[in-house]
């Protein structure tokens, strides 16, 4: 500010005279001379002089004058103070340039602003880099992400501790001039104490006022010295009320309009408060009534003070003191320490610091007062790092208060001093010195536990009675969740007793949270009726959520020292024993015994009727604290320092084994009655955003149990807990139900042995887990990638979401995708997918612990069809376990286990039995995966041991033994051989078969040391029988399906005979009327040479046979028959505008018989190609009018279509339409003998035209009934009959969908209502039929494709139609109204002295010329009576015109002086068409001297040629649809280079010069006329723009590669409206590339009496109503069409991984993807748009609520 240039005099004696002799030198050399208590009186004497009288005067105020004065009276004098009377301008750049660079950043950033986080480098995801600073850095060589700022952070560049490495670009590398002196150094002791007595006033005064809570009094020193009676009625902002109600309030409040509502609701939001009405007191004190009585009925009331307006305009002065002091103290590191010193220097008596005033004070302030001192905090103490920490120790002091005061508070967290935690609490070193000194952990921790007192009897949390107060305090309570976070993010190195000490003080704090969270929210089954309100259970998962991360950073912390390991896991061990009241306190124990003579002793305890909870943090902790233990081997080593054997293991099962019991029962149906609330929480147990810390840690607790017990024991409270106790306990397994047992409750006990099977799995295989087994941390990512992939390819994002992330939001997946997966690229559409490698299928798993049972149906599917392609056996045995760690090596013994012996017979057994129906195949799949499991761990103790002595694992031999010991029953080996050929159990044969196979090996590796040869021999034999067995099986199998294949093919041939012999006669007849084969001599049906326009065009005469897709009835299409009509789409269209500059025109006056080259606005029509019956299509137009007009009684909601416009969806397709074409026959084609010339025929054509004019003034005249009638002669030539009326050549029904058609053109494209009589009706159609032509030959063109053969049938029925209709939209106007038209028409080419007004070449645009001209002169020609065939000459004429008059319209304005000098040589012919070029334009030249001078023609010719070869390109188009002509070769090729045969099919020599040079006497008299029109000197001689020839082809804007560049540039972008705020939603215009400010209140416009958003008052003037924007934020494509269509489109920027990030919430750096935004462009240009709306919408019902006209 100090560099601001000063006002002159004469603008401050402008704003206020008084002012004008003050001089701010002279005052600040005043304030030099006094002593400090007498200096801070004047300061305060000098602001209460002026403040008042430079803020708040008015209720309209002024900004820019305020700032203006502020600065010059108020702020001036105070800067040279500080400079002790020198100019400021000199002593802060004085300043500036001898501070040394920072090694810190401090860029502070705007909202939207893109910031980076390098993924490998930062401490933790909330470090990150400014734009600059990272593009200046190695991170963008690294994996890193990319989000946008919500504003009020800064860049971390150059903080050692936010970076692990590599922490300062290049810009703030550290420097040899660093170094620890004090900055203070660089000041002298004047300046010093200079400044510290400014800030020190200045912020007092500052604070004072921010927190003064008066609303008519001042401080003392401030007042002023005259009082007046004005107040201002201050409105304050909350987060209660919507927009919406303190609108309508408002207006009825102070009597406003809505838009005066809308912009003071705008300010309220953005800088919390806004006054609403100044004057009097009891005028405001009215209003402040109204707005408190409206508001508070539902809710608080609106919050409104009337406050004196010097007490207004003193806080508004605080405001900017506050910014000028941020501003001040960027010119030095000094000023700033000065700053932070007045800022946290405590009063002489011990008083609080202005700071901590501040803090404390922050609830109470409004929003814009809060962000000022925010930005003034982080510019000064966060920047510097000694105060820094000064400050980040008041800022724990007052912790508590200030997160008190933001529960009560409801204002957004960012809005709150307490977001600063996240500045202060990232920084590890400040986090463990307040850790140590302020006991931080321990006061977060108590201070949420204290804002949650609802508990229950036994002290848990109780969510269930929460009121909507509590719930929304509870949702603001999280944010400490976040502080916890920050604090532990990252752990220690190297510990202290200190800092030992007082981490066990916070987690003994922490541990009683979790003893207020175990057992929470137990459920009971409901038996007989269902619930009656589902029960509340999101909050207690939401707090399980959010305290995930924090569990696993504990336990991080712990595993990172063994004393406070140890320390942690004896607290955690009291804290369960103290949860579970000494275990069986309470409930009845009983004792179980089982076959074997095994026995245990528990509790009587039932899921499914006692209290269960899902909720076990305290059990979950404690197993992953033991986990580590085996990690770090401190079990082994130091044994004696923890307390396992105070461990009891069945107390550690219990509460995990009922939640996994829990989750059997609800899978088997047993809990339906309970309601959603439990599947809910079932489904987020096992989700991988719970599971880590939930069913994870539940299965490790069962291992550490498992582990440490007797494994029959453990089995047995297993079958306990499942209630299956008694099924395995009774004396006859097989008879284990009665024929009366309840097929529900079998049902119901199958599910549950299916599931306890998996329990048993997953307690012994998964051994995945650091600690559980001997793994890599890698390895456990790993194999879930593994998994994943194995049920489908997918997307990066896909495999993201089913990970679990670390604190940091990584899952680790990059380091080892690539080993395991195989990434595919994407297409146009789709994404990038990766494929599992084929060498990775051995390590799937079905039974895998993190699968539901949809994933595993899907992965077994998948597998076994991989198998099947592979030609292996579908067999899917386990994969070999890893090794388990030796605290958990006691695991594998539950794999021989008596219990389980007994469980794996007993499922064999009824296996064998496939009647009883009690068992089921997934059951009797999981014992064969539990027995493949044991094989595979005894074949690898096998291998891995020395000898007989180190096996302990014998399964082979007690498999090979009966279950229960007697020799009666069969073993599990014997029921193996008996299953294998069992029929019905043919999908296991291949499992079983790899079993009794694995049986074997296992015991040949065995036996192969102590038995003899012989031993062995047998063996190989019992193997090799039984793979002789299976082969003869399988052989026999195959015989008898190929027996059965040869039979049925027997009797399809038999009965195909059969039916040839009874239908002969047909088939006889049916090869009799084949046509006869056509041979090289047959005589072609295609003329040699081909034209389409002119007496030599031909053309097919054959019968045109349509079908209705409603009534499928087959139709000929006849000018008298019933009419058949093509169903069709108009729409308004800006694609080929070239200067959008333009206003389109007003409707009422436009007249579009002219259209200007620029195609500012066009009318494009399209078809999706289904005919209809007209009267099928107005029945079922009807049809859908009452459809809709019910549906909108019922719903009131929009639809994809509009009824009321017309539009509707086609009945087979659905694309969306709004009139329908009518299909005519094609025009008959008469030859004649003598065809006239180009003169002859224009002198023809004149004397028809004077004929004609003389018409119209008989006419006239007999209107007026004048007394003498017209004695001129009528010129009209011979056969020229004036009165002669044609007669109408089509149906009744065709001619009123002639006037449908039209009148639809007609409607949509100049946007009025419809009305027939309008003589402008047939001008619409025609100007319909150029521009949509000319943009498919644009289309054709750019895309490289052929013009003929190329289009889709839908495109050529419609340009077909399209051109028949215009050829005949003539007979449904007055003839009058279409001569009229036509003699205009006629006047641009042949000057007619009758016509006025006639627009000069340059502004008219030869194909819509050309085209209306050809449909127009047919209105002209019926009247000719003579007998002579002149229609096709004439069009061949008129053709020939308008190509010289675009000749003559391209070297007028396509040739500049910059290229004139160019030359080459040419060949002989092309050398002659650069003379007559040459020559041609110097005759132009005679007329217009304005136009350059050229030396050669070869320039020349290639302008003429590239300029005209559009229109005769879209010329062919026209006419072949036209006549229906056939189209030669040439032009059914790609490529541009086909003039010849181009000119040739158009009837026109290859050098179309020879047009001007054959008929030079009458061209020159035209071109004479048309160069002397006053409007071509005037249009090139203006600096208005020139159309040029060819037309540059429009595309989307280019974007840049990196959608960072974007959001860049989007966050500089403010909101145009809103005073320099900077817009929430900036949107970019695909097409112009403006900026705007989209989805907000204060750009919101009126456009056609309604008010719209940005967006769509933009789509109106660029597009004609139809937008495609790219909404910057969200990295989303919005498309627009009118007010109340509109869809979301996939963005064109994509992910290294072929993904879209559509709201930006994964942040992987996005690139632009050409392909994609080609087809955005395609969409575009194809006029699409609406279309894709349409589909978008039909697709997705949700669309249809948006208020599409807001955005």
């Amino acid at each position: 500010m100090a560099a601001m240039q000063q006002p002159d005099a004469r603008s401050l004696s402008s704003l206020c005279p008084e002012f004008i002799t003050f001089s701010p030198r002279d005052t600040a050399k005043s304030w030099l001379v006094q002593s400090r208590d007498v200096l801070c009186a004047q300061i305060y004497g000098h602001l209460a002089s002026y403040v008042s009288r430079i803020y708040c005067l008015g209720p309209d105020l002024n900004p820019q004058n305020e700032d203006l004065l502020s600065q010059t009276l108020l702020l001036a004098p105070l800067e040279w103070f500080l400079c002790g009377g020198e100019d400021p301008a000199v002593g802060l750049a004085r300043l500036e340039e001898a501070q040394a660079p920072s090694q810190l950043c401090g860029h502070v950033f705007k909202v939207g602003e893109p910031t980076y986080s390098c993924r490998e480098c930062a401490a933790d995801p909330t470090c990150v880099l400014c734009m600059q600073c990272f593009l200046g850095s190695v991170h963008k060589e690294h994996r890193y992400r990319m989000t946008t700022s919500g504003g009020g952070g800064f860049c971390d560049c150059g903080d050692d501790e936010a970076w692990k490495k590599s922490p300062s670009c290049q810009k703030h590398q550290p420097g040899i001039t660093d170094s620890l002196e004090d900055p203070l150094s660089q000041l002298s002791d004047d300046m010093t104490a200079r400044c510290h007595s400014v800030f020190s006033i200045i912020l007092k005064y500052a604070v004072d006022m921010l927190t003064w809570d008066q609303e008519e009094q001042l401080p003392l020193g401030l007042e002023p010295r005259e009082r007046a009676d004005t107040y201002y009625c201050m409105l304050f902002n909350d987060e209660v009320h919507t927009y919406e109600q303190v609108i309508y309030t408002l207006q009825k409040a102070v009597s406003c309009t809505q838009k005066e509502a809308v912009s003071f609701a705008t300010t309220v939001d953005r800088d919390g408060r806004k006054s609403v009405r100044f004057g009097d007191f009891q005028f405001c004190e009215q209003a402040k009534t109204v707005i408190v009585r409206n508001t508070s009925r539902q809710s608080k009331p609106l919050r409104v003070q009337v406050m004196h307006s010097s007490v207004v305009a003193h806080q508004c002065f605080a405001l900017k003191a506050l910014a000028w002091l941020g501003h001040i103290i960027g010119y030095s590191e000094a000023l700033r320490r000065v700053l932070c010193q007045v800022g946290l220097q405590r009063g002489p008596e011990g008083e609080q610091s202005l700071v901590d005033t501040l803090m404390l004070s922050d609830s109470k302030m409004w929003k814009g007062a809060r962000n000022v001192y925010h930005q003034l905090l982080m510019s000064s103490l966060l920047m510097d790092l000694k105060y820094k920490k000064l400050f980040a120790i008041q800022f724990a002091k007052n912790y508590e208060r200030l997160q008190s005061d933001y529960v009560k508070d409801d204002h957004d967290r960012e809005h709150s001093i307490t977001d600063l935690s996240v500045q202060i609490f990232t920084v590890p070193s400040l986090a463990r010195m307040l850790m140590v000194e302020e006991d931080l952990m321990k006061t977060i921790i108590r201070c949420f536990v204290d804002h949650l007192r609802h508990r229950d009897l036994q002290g848990r949390f109780q969510f269930e009675r929460y009121t909507a107060q509590q719930a929304f305090k509870f949702r603001r309570v999280q944010s400490l969740i976040g502080d916890l976070k920050y604090v532990l993010i990252s752990r220690p190195t190297e510990w202290t007793d200190q800092l030992r000490e007082k981490f066990l003080e916070g987690l003994d704090t922490f541990l009683e949270l979790l003893k207020c969270m175990q057992g929470m929210d137990p459920v009971v089954r409901q038996i007989g009726q269902h619930i009656e309100m589902e029960p509340e259970w999101e909050a207690a998962f939401t707090l399980q959520m959010k305290l995930t991360h924090i569990i696993s950073m504990i336990q991080e912390w712990c595993a990172s020292d063994e004393r406070v390991l140890t320390a942690a896991y004896t607290k955690l061990l009291a804290a369960l024993s103290q949860c579970h009241g000494g275990f069986t306190e309470g409930e009845q124990p009983i004792v179980l015994t089982l076959g074997g003579g095994h026995t245990v002793e528990t509790i009587r305890y039932l899921v499914s009727q006692d209290k269960v909870s899902i909720h076990l943090p305290v059990s979950r902790l404690l197993a992953g604290l033991h986990v580590l233990l085996s990690k770090t081997e401190l079990a082994y080593r130091c044994p004696e320092t923890l307390p396992l054997s105070e461990l009891s293991p069945p107390m550690l099962i219990e509460h995990p084994l009922r939640c996994l019991v829990l989750c059997a029962q609800v899978h088997a149906g047993m809990w339906r009655r309970n309601g959603f609330s439990l599947i809910n929480q079932i489904y987020y147990y096992h989700n991988v955003k719970c599971r880590v810390e939930m069913f994870d840690k539940d299965l490790v607790m069962l291992q550490v149990g498992a582990s440490m017990m007797d494994p029959n024991h453990f089995l047995m409270i297993v079958l306990s807990r499942f209630e299956l106790f008694h099924v395995f306990s009774s004396v006859e397994l097989r008879k284990r139900y009665s024929r009366d047992t309840n097929k529900d409750v079998v049902q119901q006990n199958n599910t549950l042995i299916e599931e306890m099977l998996h329990v048993i799995m997953m307690v012994v295989g998964e051994r995945y887990a650091c600690g559980v087994g001997q793994v890599h941390p890698s390895e456990e990512i790993r194999r879930e990638i593994v998994h994943q992939l194995s049920i489908k390819p997918m997307s990066h994002s896909e495999l993201v979401k089913s990970l679990p992330e670390n604190e940091n939001k990584e899952t680790g997946m990059e380091r080892v995708i690539d080993s395991v997966a195989l990434f595919k690229k994407p297409g146009v559409t789709g994404r990038g997918l990766y494929e599992l490698r084929p060498e990775c299928c051995k390590l799937f798993n079905l039974y895998f612990y993190h699968y539901s049972r949809a994933d595993q149906s899907k992965a077994e599917e998948a597998q076994r069809k991989l198998k099947r392609q592979n030609g292996e056996n579908s067999a899917l045995p386990p994969p070999l376990p890893p090794p388990l760690c030796p605290l958990f090596a006691s695991l594998v013994n539950v794999l021989q286990s008596d219990v389980l012996l007994v469980i794996l017979g007993a499922v064999l057994q009824w296996a064998t039995e496939p009647s009883t129906g009690h068992w089921s195949e997934s059951m009797l799949q999981r014992v064969l995966h539990l027995i493949a499991m044991s094989l595979l761990e005894e074949q690898q103790q096998i291998e891995n041991s020395s000898g007989d002595d180190d096996i302990t694992f014998n399964f082979t031999g007690k498999i090979s033994r009966p279950v229960d010991g007697s020799s009666n029953s069969a073993s599990i080996l014997s029921l193996l051989e008996t299953l294998h050929n069992a029929p019905h159990l043919e999908v296991h044969k291949d499992m079983i078969h790899w079993t009794l196979k694995v049986v074997s090996s296992n015991k040949t590796m065995r036996e192969r040391s102590a038995s003899t040869s012989a031993d062995t021999s047998n063996t190989h034999t019992h193997d090799q029988a039984l793979r002789d067995k299976d082969k003869a099986e399988r052989k026999r199998k195959a015989e008898l399906a190929r027996a059965r294949r040869e039979k049925i093919m027997a009797q399809m041939s038999e009965m195909q005979k059969s039916f040839i012999n009874d239908n002969r006669e047909l088939f006889e007849q049916s090869l009799d009327d084949r046509d006869p084969p056509v041979t090289d001599s047959a005589p072609s049906m295609v003329p040699e040479v081909q034209v389409c326009v002119g007496p030599g065009r031909g053309g097919p005469n054959e019968q045109q046979l349509v079908t209705c897709i409603l009534c499928q009835e087959q139709q000929e299409v006849r000018g008298h028959g019933q009419a058949m009509v093509l169903a069709a789409f108009v729409q308004r269209s800006t694609v080929m505008s070239q200067n959008r500059a333009t206003p389109l025109p007003h409707p009422e006056h436009h007249d579009p018989l002219f259209s200007h080259p620029d195609l500012n606005c066009g009318t494009h029509t399209g078809s999706c190609g289904h005919i209809m019956h007209a009267s099928c299509w107005q029945r079922y137009f009807e049809a859908v009018q009452a459809k809709e007009q019910r549906r909108q009684q019922r719903l009131r909601v929009h639809t994809s279509y509009d009824v009321e416009n017309g539009e509707f969806l086609c009945p087979l397709c659905e694309c969306l339409s709004n009139t329908v074409i009518p299909v005519l026959p094609r025009a008959t084609h008469t030859h004649s003998g003598a065809q006239l010339s180009l003169e002859e025929w224009v002198n023809l054509t004149t004397q028809q035209v004077a004929a004609l004019h003389w018409n119209v003034r008989r006419l006239s005249t007999q209107s007026e009934e004048e007394e003498e009638p017209v004695r001129e002669v009528c010129p009209a030539p011979e056969g020229f009959r004036l009165d002669h009326t044609p007669s109408n050549p089509f149906s009744s029904g065709i001619k009123e969908m002639l006037t449908t058609f039209g009148t639809a053109t007609y409607k949509v494209g100049l946007k009025v209502n419809p009305n027939d009589h309008d003589p402008r009706v047939p001008v619409m159609s025609w100007n319909s039929c150029s521009f949509t032509i000319q943009a498919i030959e644009r289309l054709l063109a750019d895309e490289d494709r052929p013009l003929f053969g190329s289009l889709p049938c839908r495109q050529d029925d419609c340009l077909t139609s399209l051109c028949r209709f215009s050829s005949a939209c003539w007979m449904s106007s007055p003839l009058s109204t279409v001569h009229t038209h036509c003699t205009r028409l006629l006047a641009a080419l042949l000057p007619d002295p009758q016509v006025q007004n006639t627009p000069c070449i340059l502004d008219v645009d030869m194909f819509h010329l050309l085209v209306s001209s050809v449909m127009s002169y047919s209105s002209v020609q019926c009247l000719d009576q003579s007998g002579r065939s002149t229609l096709d000459s004439a069009h061949l004429h008129l053709l020939s015109l308008v190509t010289v008059a675009h000749l003559v319209q391209t070297l007028m304005t396509s040739v500049t002086s910059g290229e004139v000098a160019m030359d080459q040589d040419s060949g002989g012919a092309e050398k002659e068409e650069e003379e007559l070029t040459f020559l041609l334009y110097n005759n132009i030249r005679t007329h217009l001297d304005s136009l350059p001078e050229v030396c050669s023609g070869w320039h020349l010719l290639r302008c003429v040629k590239t300029g005209v070869l559009p229109f005769l390109r879209s010329a062919a188009l026209f006419f072949t649809h036209l006549n229906a002509t056939h189209t030669p070769p040439a032009l059914r090729v790609p490529g541009l280079g086909h003039w010849e045969a181009l000119c040739s099919y158009l009837s026109l020599p290859s050098n179309l010069l020879q047009l001007y040079y054959t008929h030079q006497p009458l061209m020159d008299t035209l071109i004479q006329r048309w160069c002397c029109h006053p409007g071509v000197r005037q249009a090139l001689q203006t600096d208005s723009p020139v159309v040029r020839y060819p037309r540059e082809s429009n595309r989307l804007i280019e974007l840049p590669q990196d959608y960072s560049s974007l959001i860049n540039q989007a966050s500089s972008f403010t909101c145009p409206r809103s005073g320099g705020d900077k817009s929430r939603a900036p949107t970019l215009c695909l097409v112009c590339g403006s900026m705007l400010c989209s989805q907000s209140y204060c750009c919101q416009t009126e456009l056609e009496g309604e008010d719209v958003g940005a967006c769509t008052a933009h789509s109106a003037l660029c597009g004609a109503g139809l937008g495609l924007f790219l909404r910057v934020r969200e990295c989303q494509v919005l498309f627009l069409a009118g007010k109340t269509k509109g869809c979301f489109y996939a963005p064109p920027y994509l992910d290294d991984y072929g993904e879209t990030d559509q709201g930006l919430r994964r942040g992987n750096p996005l690139h632009l993807c050409t392909d994609r935004y080609l087809k955005i462009q395609r969409l575009w240009r194809h006029h699409s748009i609406t279309e894709e709306i349409g589909h978008a919408q039909e697709a997705n019902q949700t669309l249809m609520g948006i208020d599409w006209q807001h955005l």
